[in-house]
């Protein structure tokens, strides 16, 4: 039976986050990391791989697209096929509209929607990539502010089934700009999502069906039918049944005194966070804000304490309570590890 303690190794250790490693291998263990905010992309690289990783090269060989739990992320190029499955036949790169009107309430025909869709694809791939820019072109060409209100919606419009179905991708970076998709061949569906469970369990876990449902956005009942297909090993922690993949080591690295988690991190999203081993349940919203934003933890010694904000060249440290002169050093030589531009530091408490 395991301790929190060595769980948190385990855990650690194959979120890259004590094992280091490349950022493709990365990228396609922890099924990509979430993107709404690219600089949470650059930085929960940086904290996990043993390469260099700078603003200009992080996005090298990942593209960004709608997945888990429906929310954008930045992944591997060839993990397109996993992630932008096989819906049904008539999905990938299709022209069928009908299912897409039906979705949002949308009164644009079907063939206008096929038109402007066409018309998006055709400038992106001369070169018109910003979305703003897009959205221009189209009022040029056209488009009514009623169906402009349809097409570039918040929830991604008509963007967002182009991106689906393999025409579009997201470019990886702050700006809102997109791309031609790379050609690529949609796994078959029931395949794709055991794919990508068994990396939960193997890069995640141990972890529980709680945890795993919560990650997904899917149901338990959902995930305990998948499991069903894997191999699973479970065992006994602190009265609660977890599982896992491949057969533990006997010699995990031991938790770094401070790590300085990146914002959307997946060791916050990879579990049930009112479960979380990590972040104590009266600081949730400290972290999880009401927004829906999932703010940067400071990581000391395995517990949330606080979280970091940093502005140009200033760093501050938003502390849940009073930590030692010692336990501060600590964050301050985390923060030293990761940048090299920090020229004012604050400390506060929240």
């Amino acid at each position: 039976m395991l301790s929190i303690n060595e769980l948190k190794q385990i855990q650690l250790s194959r979120q890259h986050l004590t094992d280091k490693s490349d950022k493709i291998t990365v990228c396609h263990n922890l099924n990509g990391l979430q993107a709404q905010i690219m600089v949470n992309v650059y930085h929960a690289l940086k904290i996990r791989c043993n390469e260099e990783i700078t603003k200009k090269n992080f996005g090298d060989g990942l593209v960004k697209n709608w997945t888990i739990r429906g929310t954008v992320h930045a992944f591997a190029a060839d993990d397109l096929g996993l992630f932008k499955y096989n819906h049904d036949e008539r999905y990938h790169l299709s022209h069928n509209w009908e299912v897409e009107k039906m979705r949002w309430h949308c009164r644009i025909p079907p063939d206008r929607l096929e038109y402007i869709a066409r018309f998006i694809v055709e400038k992106v791939a001369d070169g018109v990539t910003a979305r703003e820019n897009l959205k221009e072109e189209c009022y040029r060409a056209g488009m009514t502010e009623a169906e402009g209100s349809f097409i570039f919606n918040q929830w991604g419009g008509l963007l967002h089934p182009l991106c689906d179905r393999g025409f579009l991708c997201h470019k990886v970076r702050e700006k809102k700009e997109f791309m031609i998709c790379p050609r690529f061949t949609p796994m078959e569906k029931d395949e794709a999502i055991i794919e990508q469970v068994r990396r939960y369990f193997t890069n995640y876990a141990p972890a529980t069906i709680r945890d795993a449902a919560y990650y997904f956005g899917w149901s338990q009942t959902y995930i305990k039918e998948i499991i069903q297909k894997l191999p699973l090993i479970q065992t006994e922690i602190d009265g609660k049944s977890y599982f896992y993949l491949d057969k533990l080591k006997s010699d995990y690295l031991d938790i770094p005194h401070c790590i300085l988690l990146a914002g959307f991190d997946q060791l916050m999203l990879g579990y049930q966070k009112k479960d979380s081993i990590y972040l104590p349940q009266k600081y949730i919203r400290s972290i999880f804000n009401l927004a829906g934003i999932v703010l940067p933890p400071i990581l000391l010694d395995g517990v949330v304490v606080g979280r970091w904000r940093k502005k140009n060249t200033k760093m501050t440290f938003e502390m849940f309570e009073d930590i030692s002169v010692r336990n501060k050093k600590y964050i301050e030589s985390s923060m030293e590890e990761t940048f090299d531009d920090i020229r004012k530091v604050e400390w506060a408490l929240i």
